[in-house]
């Protein structure tokens, strides 16, 4: 039976030529249908009209986002390329089509390019060769840990651990990149008395779903603070701007994100709900994608409880939550605020039982409640290095950096300020 093939190369003048060599090329393939543009793909394949599609780079709206959709439908990709047309074939490979052919090529060869999509998208063929840019400075130079930092409802923390920790790991030598991804309240700008109408992740997230995102991109769109190794994607300005942190887009943020930084910091948000896919039928935009996406593209979750009654039953329910969503994850707990007036005696001891007793677990890190010293370094923009490096919070903190990258003599704190361009 003859496999049904789409074309999408409208108004390309070898399309006909094209077209006439998938109908001759080995292997039995059919073309069922030449769509006039990016609407017309997608619902046919909506509809199981093909098994594979031939795309052009120049077909109006094509971006990441509708290649995510034409594999949902199970379509598997193939991009044409003009003859030595290096532009086009970097960006059809940046949206994450691997298999491309030029426009020259033999039908035997259009023929294993489709082939090999859909055992590809099937699970059943081989991984295709990892392609890298001619230019060197887009290539990846380093192999970067991902940390994501998440915690419940209710304000346990999240983005004070996330930008300290991120501090503190450029204190240490390390080349760090904080991200700011939480889609509901994301504060990282203001912590750090930093603009937030930069571009920063929906920036880098546009690109990335447009093709156009490589190291070099991604290092313009996060800002380097001066006197350090901290680099920071600042968040969306306004809530109602989360759908354009696409999840397939943060998958390609975060593969260059290990290339730029040794460590990458993502400050995550707090729901893990599906409802947008319970509630449609068809593919919609997901809120919590961004947030469940990068815990699963994460080498460790820091997963933030506050140390007081309501604060621990949420951080035991949430991390029974968080391993439903993201059950191949690395969890470590971190429970901020942690003091004598809410637990008694012997805080930390009480916190780690608590936590080993009703939610198994073992590896818990714990961060002294310092008011004073939070409360200067917010009204200041600065970390807690800057604003308080004696604060036991911080201490603990640096204490907490060391262990995930493996350095254990901290280095000397200074300033920092914002570059100015």
């Amino acid at each position: 039976m003859a496999v049904p093939i789409l074309t999408a190369v409208t108004g390309a003048a070898w399309e006909a030529r094209l077209v006439s060599a998938l109908d001759k090329a080995p292997g039995g393939l059919q073309v069922v249908r030449r769509c006039v543009d990016l609407a017309d793909l997608l619902a046919a394949a909506a509809a199981g009209h093909g098994r594979a599609v031939v795309v052009s780079a120049d077909l109006r709206l094509l971006d990441r986002e509708a290649v995510g959709r034409l594999a949902a439908s199970g379509v598997a990709t193939v991009g044409v390329v003009p003859d030595n047309d290096e532009e086009s074939e970097r960006r059809l490979r940046q949206l994450g089509i691997d298999h491309v052919v030029t426009a020259a090529a033999g039908a035997g060869e259009i023929a294993d390019a489709v082939h090999a999509a859909i055992s590809r998208l099937a699970g059943t063929g081989p991984m295709p060769v990892a392609w890298i840019p001619d230019d060197d400075e887009a290539t990846p130079v380093a192999a970067g840990r991902l940390v994501a930092v998440w915690g419940p409802a209710g304000a346990p923390g999240r983005t004070t651990v996330a930008v300290n920790l991120a501090a503190e790991s450029a204190v240490l030598g390390k080349a760090t990149l904080l991200v700011d991804v939480d889609t509901y309240g994301g504060a990282v700008a203001q912590a750090l008395a930093m603009l937030d109408e930069a571009p920063g992740i929906a920036g880098a997230a546009r690109a990335a779903n447009q093709g156009l995102l490589d190291l070099p991109a991604l290092a313009r769109h996060a800002r380097q603070l001066d006197g350090s190794r901290l680099r920071v994607l600042t968040g969306i300005s306004r809530t109602e701007r989360w759908p354009e942190i696409r999840p397939s887009s943060l998958e390609v943020v975060w593969n260059l994100a290990r290339g730029l930084a040794e460590i990458t910091v993502a400050d995550c948000a707090f729901c893990l709900e599906l409802d947008e896919e319970l509630s449609f039928d068809t593919s919609a935009p997901r809120r919590n994608g961004a947030t469940i996406t990068t815990l699963k593209q994460a080498d460790v979750v820091l997963a933030v409880g506050s140390a007081d009654p309501v604060g621990m039953q949420r951080l035991v329910r949430g991390l029974g939550e968080l391993a439903e969503r993201a059950p191949d994850a690395e969890v470590r707990v971190v429970v901020n605020r942690v003091r004598e007036s809410v637990l008694g005696p012997y805080p930390e001891r009480q916190v780690r039982d608590a936590l080993r007793r009703y939610a198994g677990a073992h590896r818990v890190s714990v961060i002294p409640d310092d008011p004073v010293a939070a409360d200067a370094a917010m009204a200041s923009g600065r970390t807690l290095a800057e604003a308080a490096p004696r604060s036991p919070a911080r201490l603990a903190i640096t204490r907490l950096a060391a262990e995930l990258t493996g350095i254990d003599a901290p280095a000397p704190t200074r300033r920092w300020k914002v570059l100015t361009r």
